[in-house]
């Protein structure tokens, strides 16, 4: 099993007074966005997949996290489709079901997808470990332009220790599966940006959140769920969707 340790810590000394207060604002922050988390909730339960998609369309598809629905992606996906005119997919897991499932059904919702589109995975949390199943263990290399992960316990979470059933067991920091995920990172060519929220008391330790390969994005004071919604988060994605799509004009150009 690879060692646990392979991840870069990235946080910094003990915060001032005046860190305390912008840590407390980052709480509160993050309680606002767990409560716009469950207010979302009950909407987009059904598998959203986009019509009359023509070739090289940028197809993103998102995958949320644990108990929660494709309903709390709806600010990023307004957002992805103004400002780069790609097509969102979604679709709603049910709460505890296990990683390589979830990733069976993400693979039905590509598979509804043309050939010919970029496809882009993006996931939060228990989602960015799923978008990584699905390219390394599902054959989703084959189909897949990117993948970004959103607060992702790549290591595992210290979190997970009283929860050793159901998904909870795949989330632990000594998890056989995340070690594979973690083994296999550099087997395929699929690019991956990591995207951690400094201030995540969800994933513990908080560079469990890197992945062992691409490019790594830390927001400070982010809290787990305010990566959801976060000004900066989303606009990241952005910024990667619209990299890809510059590159493709390039070589149409070239």
């Amino acid at each position: 099993m690879p060692p646990l340790d392979d991840m870069p810590p990235f946080l910094g000394p003990s915060p001032t007074d005046a860190g305390l207060r912008a840590s407390l604002r980052a709480q509160v922050t993050e309680t606002l966005a767990t409560l716009r988390e469950v207010v979302l909730m009950p909407r987009d339960l059904v598998p959203v997949v986009p019509r009359e998609l023509e070739h090289e369309d940028d197809v993103v598809v998102l995958v949320h996290g644990f108990f929660a629905s494709a309903g709390v992606w709806r600010p990023m996906k307004r957002t992805l489709v103004e400002q780069t005119g790609a097509k969102v997919a979604s679709f709603t897991h049910a709460p505890g079901v296990g990683i390589d499932r979830i990733a069976r059904s993400l693979a039905k919702i590509v598979d509804r997808v043309p050939a010919g589109c970029r496809v882009h995975l993006v996931g939060h949390s228990l989602g960015g470990l799923v978008v990584r199943w699905y390219v390394q263990e599902l054959g989703g290399h084959a189909r897949v332009t990117q993948t970004i992960s959103l607060g992702s316990p790549f290591g595992g979470t210290a979190r997970a220790h009283p929860f050793p059933f159901l998904v909870g067991r795949e989330l632990g920091r000594t998890s056989p599966l995340l070690a594979r995920l973690r083994a296999r990172a550099h087997e395929h060519d699929v690019p991956h940006t990591s995207v951690v929220g400094e201030g995540d008391l969800v994933v513990v330790p908080a560079e469990s959140a890197v992945f062992p390969r691409g490019d790594v994005v830390v927001l400070p004071r982010c809290g787990h769920n305010t990566l959801l919604f976060h000004d900066d988060s989303i606009a990241r994605v952005v910024e990667r969707v619209r990299l890809v799509q510059a590159d493709a004009r390039r070589q149409r150009l070239g």
